[in-house]
């Protein structure tokens, strides 16, 4: 009894003392645990703070990107382009540098005299000249507005003067219908619609640079049909010379020009050797009277801003062809020009034709008056004719490192870099002639070789050329070539020789001309 007394008293003191200890022990834990409820409360919303916080960050570097331009540069060039997408701006440019070596040749038509630096050789010829040059210095300007709407501006500083070559709008409303205004390549010549960078040999052949417009004033509405295989392009122009570049003034007369071009390539959507196949026809129209006030004592013989007439030069650039001072055009001017190229692999052949009919007169210039004009120009009775000039040129290259050939030049496959790669080689040719109308050099009548309305015994009847040249790209951008060229003239200039006889039996040609020619090119 007294055990189990003993055993109670025990449990009763172990309770007592035990009680309180547990008691404190419960209220410490719980009160712990709120705090750990309150600290997870409070890391939770530091949480909550931070990840807001992130959200508004993120949003405003969202809206920032929707403000900001996206700048960007390449081989193609410079561009920046708005946020939106709405609004991009580029800037490329090309500049060429030549040096051309005359072993043979003239600078400009026999008995070009006094009015030129330099002494005439026996034979009354200014040797050409040998020199460096900037062939061509044009940054190049361009913008397109919703996707759409495009302007370009290309000046061009080379030769130390400052001149707009291009100068254009351009609404791109659907692919197949678009609208051009300002100054632009007129779509004629299909070596000239090739830029300048892209060219296989430095100059053009005679079909642009002699016969074909160059550039002109004027809209044009244009497009691609039938799945891109068919482009078409129609304008309405001031009008040029043959082989012209317009200046930004206005036109004298207000007669415009009628311009049709139609490409087709019908393989380009087929894997076929037939795929780089292209085939055209372009033509022109007007009726154009040439400056009839004109005291040509006073100003320059032949000027083609005043009189309607051209000029035309050899593959080294110098004029082996003038019309006589009192020549002017007077009446209809058509040209047609078929056209084609074909390009497969590391092949491409282009080839155009030209065929200019102009309507001529003879006047006899008018009295000197105030301001250098003449104010009684006579025209000699029946001098009136038609004349027929041509002229036409096959062009073939060949990459001789494989790549791909094409209208738009040759991209390396590796660029040029020593050990590693060499770029890409071109081997290019060409033959073109020119041919002018029998009856330029004679009288009105043609009975006669004198008073024509070109000078048989200081202008040649034709040109033929052939030219061949190696181009080698170091990369995209750049692009070294040189070009031979050698040129025979016929039917005209001949050397040594006193004014013709009525027949024309006593005119010998033109001294051939023999250049060569290279270039260092930066295009992008």
């Amino acid at each position: 009894m007294r055990k189990w007394w003993l055993f109670g008293g025990i449990v009763v003191l172990a309770g007592m003392s035990t009680g309180p200890w547990d008691q404190a022990h419960a209220q410490e834990a719980e009160s712990q645990q709120k705090s750990l409820e309150q600290r997870f409360e409070e890391l939770d919303q530091e949480v909550r703070i931070l990840k807001r916080k992130r959200e508004v960050e993120q949003e405003a570097a969202e809206a920032a990107k929707k403000s900001v331009p996206v700048v960007k540069a390449g081989s193609s060039g410079l561009s920046v382009d708005s946020a939106d997408g709405n609004v991009s701006f580029r800037f490329r440019g090309i500049v060429q540098a030549d040096h051309r070596v005359f072993f043979d040749g003239a600078n400009d038509i026999r008995n070009r005299t006094d009015q030129r630096a330099g002494d005439l050789d026996g034979d009354g010829f200014h040797a050409a000249n040998n020199t460096w040059l900037l062939r061509r210095l044009r940054p190049t300007f361009e913008a397109t507005f919703w996707g759409k709407y495009d302007f370009r501006i290309m000046p061009d500083f080379a030769n130390g003067t400052v001149s707009l070559f291009d100068g254009y709008l351009d609404a791109r409303l659907d692919p197949a219908f678009k609208i051009r205004v300002g100054k632009f390549k007129s779509f004629v010549a299909l070596e000239r619609l090739q830029s300048a960078s892209d060219i296989k040999l430095i100059e053009r052949s005679y079909v642009s640079n002699a016969l074909l417009p160059n550039r002109d004033l004027g809209v044009a509405v244009h497009g691609d049909v039938l799945n891109n295989t068919l482009n078409y392009a129609f304008g309405l122009m001031n009008g040029v010379s043959d082989g012209g570049n317009i200046n930004t003034g206005p036109q004298f007369s207000g007669r415009k020009e009628f311009t049709g071009r139609i490409f087709a390539t019908p393989f380009v959507n087929h894997d076929t050797l037939l795929h780089g196949l292209g085939l055209g026809v372009a033509a022109t129209y007007t009726s154009v009277n040439g400056e009839r006030n004109l005291n040509f004592t006073d100003t320059t013989p032949a000027d083609p801003t005043r009189n309607g007439l051209a000029s035309y030069l050899t593959d080294g650039q110098n004029t082996f062809f003038r019309y006589s001072g009192g020549v002017v055009s007077d009446g209809t001017r058509i040209r047609v020009s078929p056209q084609a190229y074909y390009f497969v692999g590391p092949l491409g052949v282009i080839s155009e034709y030209a065929r200019v009919i102009q309507d001529v007169s003879l006047t006899t210039g008018g009295s000197p008056a105030a301001g250098g004009a003449g104010t009684n120009t006579v025209f000699t009775p029946n001098s009136g004719r038609r004349l027929h000039h041509q002229a036409w040129h096959v062009t073939v290259a060949y990459v001789l490192t494989g790549e791909d050939n094409s209208f738009q030049g040759v991209k390396p496959r590796h660029n040029f870099d020593f050990g590693r790669g060499w770029g890409a080689w071109e081997l290019v040719g060409r033959y073109s002639e020119i041919h002018l109308d029998s009856d330029t050099f004679k009288n009105p009548a043609g009975t006669s070789f004198t008073g024509g309305y070109a000078n048989l015994s200081e202008s040649a009847k034709s040109a033929r050329s052939w030219t061949v040249g190696l181009n080698w790209y170091l990369n995209p951008n750049v692009r070294f070539a040189v070009n031979y060229s050698e040129t025979t003239f016929s039917g005209g200039a001949g050397n040594g020789i006193a004014p013709i006889n009525a027949a024309g039996t006593n005119v010998l040609d033109r001294p051939d001309e023999r250049v060569f020619l290279s270039r260092m090119q930066l295009a992008f």
